[in-house]
C-alpha cells in the first residue's frame, strides 16, 4: 500500500533481541502507559530517531573569547569529541580502510548498554525520572 507521499505504508515485521531483564522492563512501561510492546517499542524508537535528526543539523555557538589556551586560540573540542577521534584513529590503525558503517559502529560501541546503564544508575540515585505522561526522562526536582 502506498500514500500520497509515495511511501508504503503495509506492516512489516521487525526482530530484534534483548536481555530478558529489558524486555521485563520495556512490558512494564508499556503497561505504565496502556500500550501492547509493539505499539511502546515504535513509539519509543519513533522519539529516539527525533534525538538523533536534531543532532544532524547542529547548531555552533559562537566560541567564548574567555576560553582560550593562553596563546589566544580556542579549546572548543570536548572530551567527546576526543573520544569520538579516539575510537576512529584507533579502528583505522586496526584496519586501513573501513566503510561508514564499520566506523559508526566503532564509535558507538555499546552505547545503548552504556546510556541504559547510566539512566538506571541516575535513576536510583533519584536525580533523574521517566514521566510516561510527558513520554521522557527529566531531572528530579
Amino acid at each position: 500500500m502506498s500514500t500520497d507521499s509515495g511511501k508504503d505504508t503495509s506492516r512489516t515485521v521487525v526482530k530484534t533481541y534483548v536481555p530478558a531483564y529489558q524486555r521485563e522492563e520495556w512490558d512494564d512501561h508499556a503497561d505504565q502507559l496502556d500500550m501492547s510492546r509493539s505499539e511502546f517499542v515504535k513509539a519509543m524508537v519513533q522519539a529516539g530517531r527525533r534525538g538523533f535528526e536534531s543532532r544532524d543539523r547542529p547548531t555552533q555557538p559562537a566560541p567564548d573569547p574567555e576560553s582560550t589556551d593562553g596563546d589566544g586560540s580556542s579549546d572548543s573540542t570536548t572530551a567527546a569529541e576526543d573520544t569520538v577521534e579516539d575510537a576512529v584513529l584507533d579502528a583505522l590503525s586496526a584496519d586501513q580502510y573501513l566503510s561508514w558503517d564499520d566506523l559508526l559502529a566503532a564509535v558507538s560501541d555499546n552505547i545503548e548498554t552504556r546510556l541504559e546503564e547510566t539512566l538506571q544508575a541516575l535513576q536510583s540515585a533519584n536525580r533523574v525520572r521517566y514521566s510516561g505522561r510527558h513520554g521522557g526522562y527529566t531531572l528530579e526536582q
